[in-house]
């Protein structure tokens, strides 16, 4: 096994994937566009100063790029240079700075604790949803398994990092901002796709076929994805983000550098950034790998559901949120018993290219669409028997989905869904869990889509679309936004077996854990949009309609114009 490994690792090291800080300006293709040794690259350096003159506000985006990139680059150097002399320098203050650091985060609790207070006094309807976040949280400590052993550190800082970036998305107006521009950039991005399906199939086939409309942009994700991995970049983003969730929540870099991994691509992918690395992974660990597998959703999936009218940024947002809460839910349901190998080394020698271009994407595609034409026939073929069986005892109009929004409503209601939109969030909750993320998403979309068309949102008993106020339909983007579902565990015991098939058994006698935490990590999500949004309320009509865009399709606009047209009648 020890030779067999250091093999491994060279054959790593001749593919040129190590891009730790003593090999930055030879191995790192990021880093060399940006610096050269010990100097700015003169032709960056000439091009960026060109952008910033012309327009400063046209370049703020790559402004804020360059800052972040040469953040990091230099805060390598520092450590390569200066790390072990500031190390030695504060040893004799590590006491009191230890008691200062602590001091510090009572401090920020306290004051989280009373800003809690507070924004809830003024919205109310917020303690239904934060409630939901304290049940969950609660149920996945009843399921751990090892009660006496949680890291608390790992929890608490997984949910914190959790929540401060839900509160700088959803409550934040740059948060916002950024999101939303980063959303639509993304949604740009991918509108290029429409340049070689339409070559391919005509426009009349991707305009009107849903095969030929979404299908084809996780073709042209996956091939912009092997070119990133290619030149380094994605490496490069992975690794920052998981060095930030190490060194504050304390876990280990391989399962940590997997769940960072699995913000950008899938269940099976991201564990090959430490496909070496898996036989000798504690079963903690690798519950932490499978968690974050099941608790985000790729990119190239992402494509797909934003063609669908879903909003870019909460998809977005919501993934980036899940990684955190993931790990820190992670090491709450399955603590660490053993002697990690991997603890405290942050060697950045683990990574193999995750996607291999377009023609791999070719399987998944097909797998979608396999996937999709199979559990739609499937549903309609239940519901067909449901509704056969009701009519027998005079239950007209009993099907699956109907059952979901019984049975999960009150869930839908404490994630802070409105208790008249609750039945239908339970509906695609229900859908997502015992098929999949891809159809409850459809359905979204179906739903958002009668709402924008103009329909009554009332069509006798059944609603035909999801309200905006409370806010339902953000909500229910995030409860859906994870591969966390019955279907997924073929997946990935599937993908991980095929990486390591001597632990075949220990794989096995952790997956079901590990859904049952992804599932709650996406709930977590939408419990944190329910308690971080106000609830939306209808003002005065008239000073709106004075500043009205009235090409809009908010709730507010609905709300005024049937108010308008019945006093009008």
């Amino acid at each position: 096994m020890g030779s067999s490994r250091v093999a491994r690792e060279g054959h790593w090291e001749e593919m040129n994937l190590v891009v730790g800080p003593s090999k930055l300006w030879t191995r790192d293709p990021t880093a060399l566009m940006f610096l050269t040794p010990n100097v700015p690259s003169p032709a960056y350096l000439c091009y960026f100063i060109a952008a910033c003159y012309l327009n400063f506000q046209r370049a703020l985006a790559l402004v804020v790029i360059t800052a972040v990139v040469v953040f990091f680059i230099c805060w390598e150097l520092f450590q390569k240079h200066f790390g072990a002399k500031v190390l030695q320098l504060l040893r004799p203050v590590g006491k009191f700075w230890g008691f200062l650091c602590r001091l510090v985060w009572v401090a920020l609790l306290a004051g989280l604790i009373v800003w809690l207070v507070l924004d809830t006094g003024r919205n109310p309807e917020q303690l239904i949803s934060l409630a939901g976040f304290s049940v969950l949280v609660l149920f996945l400590f009843a399921c751990s398994k090892h009660h006496g052993a949680v890291s608390w550190r790992a929890v608490i800082w997984g949910l914190g990092l959790e929540f401060l970036l839900g509160l700088f998305v959803l409550r934040t107006t740059p948060g916002n901002q950024a999101f939303q521009w980063l959303g639509d950039q993304v949604q740009y991005f991918l509108g290029y796709t429409t340049a070689g399906s339409s070559f391919v199939f005509g426009n009349t086939l991707i305009e009107d076929i849903f095969a030929f409309q979404s299908l084809p942009i996780i073709v042209f994700f996956s091939c912009v994805m092997s070119i990133l991995y290619y030149l380094g970049v994605m490496q490069w983003i992975i690794l920052k983000i998981s060095w930030v969730l190490q060194i504050s929540m304390g876990t280990t870099a391989t399962e940590t550098l997997s769940v960072a991994g699995n913000i950008f691509v899938g269940q099976t992918e991201a564990p090959l950034l430490i496909r070496p690395y898996l036989a000798d992974m504690t079963l903690s660990e690798i519950h932490a790998v499978m968690t974050g597998g099941f608790s985000t959703i790729a990119g190239s999936v992402m494509g797909a559901y934003i063609s669908f009218g879903i909003d870019a940024g909460s998809l977005i947002a919501a993934s980036v949120m899940a990684a955190p809460c993931a790990l820190g839910m992670a090491k709450l349901v399955y603590p660490e018993v053993e002697e990690s190998k991997f603890k405290g080394k942050a060697k950045q020698n683990i990574l193999e290219a995750a996607s291999n271009g377009a023609a791999n994407s070719v399987g998944l595609v097909a797998n979608i669409a396999a996937n999709l034409i199979a559990f739609l026939a499937v549903l309609e073929f239940i519901n067909a028997a449901l509704r056969w069986f009701g009519e027998m005892v005079d239950i007209e109009g009993l099907t699956f989905q109907v059952i979901c929004s019984y049975v999960l409503m009150p869930l839908a209601f404490l994630m802070g869904a409105d208790w008249a939109d609750s039945p239908i969030v339970a509906e695609l909750l229900g859908i997502k869990i015992f098929l999949n993320e891809f159809v409850a998403y459809q359905q979204l979309s179906t739903y958002k889509k009668n709402r924008l068309m103009g329909l009554e949102e009332w069509d006798g008993s059944r609603k035909q679309w999801i309200s905006v106020r409370a806010p339902a339909t953000l909500i229910t983007t995030f409860a859906l936004c994870g591969f966390a579902n019955l279907s997924s565990i073929g997946i990935m015991l599937g993908g991980l077996s095929s990486m390591v098939p001597e632990r075949k058994g220990d794989l096995a006698s952790v997956v079901l854990r590990a859904l049952l935490t992804g599932m709650c990590v996406s709930m977590l999500n939408a419990c944190l949009a329910g308690r971080s949004l106000p609830t939306g309320k209808v003002g005065d009509c008239a000073t709106f309609f004075s500043t009205a865009n009235f090409s809009s399709t908010s709730y507010t606009m609905y709300t005024c114009c049937k108010q308008l047209f019945a006093r009008w009648v």
